[in-house]
């Protein structure tokens, strides 16, 4: 008979097994040599797998950052062995394992569901798992000794490869020792693709490829190693008549095309171009006299010139900063704000205007000392107060890593420990801070002394260092700070510019070469693993050159194409054979709706006819319902995901009926009001408003649609033009940059 985990019978069997075990217990040794004959079970490298293997160590179950289930806590993914060991053999008064029938011991017993078990079977009676645990149990259940071997690598093989829809590939882990052994792990290794619906991979490393074409790859992780396998899966179309490579862009986007047997869609037409990167480098819709222009203009060269006059203007510092102080949390809490508010954001946005070197940029912004008037960087530390705070905002921010996880734990994507953690904390222990002249504002400095960072884990004292790679010694007088911004600056740093470029191309391209943008790592590779490094190479080389980047992307013909799919790359969403359409983000979408409408909005102490996008912080959205049914973030974290773009019931509520945009619509100084008392053809009047809305002429069917609606008898002018004003905001053109 077998007892529940609380029952007492089972509690006075373990303290009788506890009571033989004084010294060298004589039951102990009398059970190991009737298994000496068999072959020692490692702790780690055998027994821990298993454990990791049946999920008893994730986050749900068992995992101590999880809380623990039922008082069992487990190292997160089995990166602490000692500290597991420690808990399965003393914890609860050593009640999970027996030794007398290692088959009863309840961490069996539990597992196999012979006992209720809130995890339900995770080690079957017959399962290889099973009978190593048990035959652990039965050696004595001790921890290694110094001689077992230790990992030293972990491969996958294959490590790449091409296969098709719908094909199989079955994947082996190696796992290689400290004394030349090679075992293979396949049964023991986990598996996770990073792309579930174009890959399903079984827990014995079977993968399974679906119709969608394109490159996935698959994460392989055994004890603390991770490898990853990839995958292009080809359509196999054939790839012909490809538009002419204006840049190394588009030659290796349409040599990855071509591998992959995917027909890019034809180049967009004039109109849509011109709205397209208008909305992308400037944040706003395009002037009907700009449109006007640019679709009269014969030049072979008028697109390159649209984007560098976009560069040169106001609107492309206005936007961009717009993008940056919400990554850089300039929010307002409190009144007392405002004068960082204002202060920071009007540096960020000189900055984007002056060009300034990205590396210069972030060092201006990390190593920012004295007081928010007479340097407006340090308003970042205003908000972000706690060296742990300041390298978990820095990481994922300006490196793409995200180190949140290494704070309690090893990261259990990456290879980042604790150790390299509190090493980065280390970077801003010398912060110094204290009240200034300014109500609110705080004067920062430089603290002269040792830099150090404190393993809370280990309680060892440890000195700054990078991700990866050795920082000189800093001397007691030396800002760390300047140091960090050193390495992040240099030529082989493998996360600064690499991190940029991918959030850059997101910006421009929709979707990232790496998704999420902010997530890099080995273990999540890039879709065009050669465009994203040959992306990264043209950054260091221009100088860390923003705008040369933004001139880069926008001019290749790739950013160009149609968005309109043809019948082979309508499933495509990683390649880039088309361009994605998205939503306006809701400062760009009210600013558009403003223009077509011929108003304004008008925002608390900032001039009449501010824009949305350039609002100096998250304090406007408070006064405006529209900016916050559609999105626009409150500036409290790094991720750009804050940014809400999807759509939403409200938000077509609120175009459909809302009193605020009914007001723009029947504003007396409106576009509705003016085009009803202009004495000109209503085909002209209708020819501006498709003009200003989408950057085109309309469609004959349109034109004859909108006269027609114009000219019905019985309603007021005004009323004529709202509604057709009205009808153009609520279509997705409108809506969507494409």
């Amino acid at each position: 008979m077998y007892f529940s985990d609380h029952d007492a019978p089972r509690r006075l069997s373990f303290r009788l097994s506890r009571h033989l075990l004084s010294g060298v217990s004589l039951f102990l040794l009398i059970s190991m040599t009737a298994a000496a004959a068999e072959q020692s079970v490692s702790f780690v490298n055998q027994v821990m797998p298993v454990l990791t293997k049946a999920g008893c160590n994730v986050g749900v179950c068992h995992a101590k950052a999880g809380g623990g289930q039922k008082g069992f806590q487990l190292s997160l993914l089995g990166f602490e062995p000692q500290e597991d060991f420690e808990s399965l053999t003393k914890d609860g008064r050593s009640r999970r394992l027996f030794a007398g029938a290692p088959e009863r011991s309840l961490l069996l017993l539990k597992g196999s569901g012979q006992v209720p078990h809130g995890g339900g079977v995770r080690l079957p009676v017959n399962s290889e798992g099973f009978a190593l645990l048990r035959n652990w149990i039965q050696q004595g259940a001790t921890f290694d000794v110094a001689t077992v071997p230790k990992l030293v690598s972990f491969d996958v093989e294959p490590s790449r490869g091409t296969i098709q829809r719908g094909a199989e590939q079955q994947l082996k882990a190696i796992a290689k020792y400290s004394d030349g052994s090679i075992r293979d792990v396949t049964n023991m290794a986990l598996y996770e693709a990073n792309d579930k619906a174009m890959a399903d991979v079984s827990e014995r490393g079977l993968v399974k490829i679906s119709d969608i074409v394109g490159n996935v790859a698959v994460m392989v992780r055994y004890q603390s190693r991770v490898s990853v396998y990839s995958a292009s899966v080809p359509l196999g179309a054939p790839v012909e008549n490809l538009p002419s490579s204006k840049n190394f862009v588009d030659e290796l986007v349409f040599a990855n095309l071509k591998s992959l047997g995917i027909p890019p869609s034809t180049l967009s037409d004039d109109a849509t171009f011109l709205r397209r990167v208008t909305l992308d480098i400037g944040g706003r819709l395009p002037t009907d006299e700009e449109a006007t222009a640019f679709l009269a203009s014969k030049d072979e060269g008028r697109r390159d010139k649209v984007i560098d006059n976009l560069l040169q203007s106001p609107d492309y510092a206005d936007f961009f900063a717009n993008k940056w102080t919400a990554l850089l949390k300039n929010r307002r809490d409190e009144p007392s704000d405002t004068t960082a508010n204002f202060a920071f954001h009007a540096w960020v946005r000189d900055s984007f205007l002056a060009n300034k070197p990205y590396d210069q940029f972030v060092r201006e912004v990390l190593a920012a000392t004295g007081t928010v008037i007479g340097n407006p960087p340090v308003a970042w530390y205003k908000r972000v107060k706690e060296p742990k705070e300041q390298i978990e905002d820095v990481a994922q921010l300006f490196l793409g890593v995200r180190m949140q996880c290494a704070q309690c734990h090893h990261h259990p994507f990456e290879r980042w420990s604790q150790d390299d953690y509190y090493s980065l904390v280390a970077f801003f222990s010398q912060v110094g801070r204290k009240p200034s002249g300014t109500r609110g504002e705080d004067l920062i400095f430089h603290k002269r002394g040792i830099a150090t960072a404190t393993n809370i884990k280990s309680g060892v004292p440890l000195k700054p260092a990078a991700l990866g790679d050795a920082i000189p010694e800093i001397a007691a007088d030396a800002d760390p700070r300047l140091k960090l911004a050193d390495w992040m600056g240099g030529k082989t740093n493998p996360f600064f510019a690499k991190s940029l470029v991918n959030r850059y191309w997101k910006h421009f391209f929709v979707r990232g070469l790496i998704e999420p943008e902010d997530d890099i790592r080995d273990t999540n590779p890039p879709t065009n693993p050669a465009l994203l490094e040959a992306l990264e190479k043209h950054f260091i080389a221009s100088g860390f050159d923003l705008k040369e980047l933004v001139r880069v992307l926008t001019q290749s013909r790739a950013y160009q194409l149609s968005e309109v799919p043809n019948q082979h790359n309508i499933v495509d969403r990683q390649n880039y054979s088309r361009y994605y359409p998205r939503r306006l983000q809701a400062e760009v979408l009210l600013d558009a709706i403003d223009r077509l409408a011929g108003t304004q909005t008008d925002f608390a102490n900032l001039p009449p006819g501010t824009r949305a996008v350039a609002l100096p912080d998250n304090s406007y959205n408070a006064s405006s319902q529209f900016l916050r049914v559609f999105g626009r973030p409150e500036a409290e974290s790094v991720c750009e995901c804050e940014r809400v773009q999807s759509s939403s019931l409200a938000q077509s509520l609120h175009l459909l009926n809302a009193a605020e945009l009914k007001a723009k619509l029947a504003a007396p100084t409106g576009r509705a009001e003016r085009l009803a008392k202009e004495d000109k053809p209503a085909e002209a009047k209708v020819r501006e408003l498709y003009l200003a809305a989408f950057s085109r002429e309309p469609r004959p069917q349109e034109l004859k649609t909108a006269i027609d609606y114009l000219n019905e008898p019985g309603t007021a002018a005004n009323a004529n033009y709202q509604d057709l004003i009205w009808a153009l905001i609520n279509t997705k053109e409108f809506l969507f940059n494409h």
